[in-house]
């Protein structure tokens, strides 16, 4: 299962899941080249990208960036 799938799970999963998801995703010049974005920032989950509200606007971020999903705590998916 990739990070897509992941995220869509969370989302169908009920119980807004996704809004209390962690993703963490490569982010160059940012400390540690990370940035987490919370789940309730996430706008849109499309086929290559998803759509994240952020302080400039709507930004896409490519699945591929995705290192790691948290939920409740737990680490659903991280990058191999």
């Amino acid at each position: 299962m990739g990070p897509r799938e992941m995220l869509n799970k969370l989302k169908w999963g009920g119980e807004d899941e996704l809004q209390s998801a962690k993703v963490t995703i490569l982010h160059r010049g940012a400390p540690n080249d990370k940035r987490v974005i919370e789940g309730n920032d996430i706008l849109e989950l499309g086929r290559g990208f998803m759509h994240v509200a952020s302080p400039d606007g709507e930004v896409e971020i490519p699945y591929h960036r995705i290192l790691q999903i948290e939920a409740r705590g737990k680490i659903l998916w991280r990058k191999t």
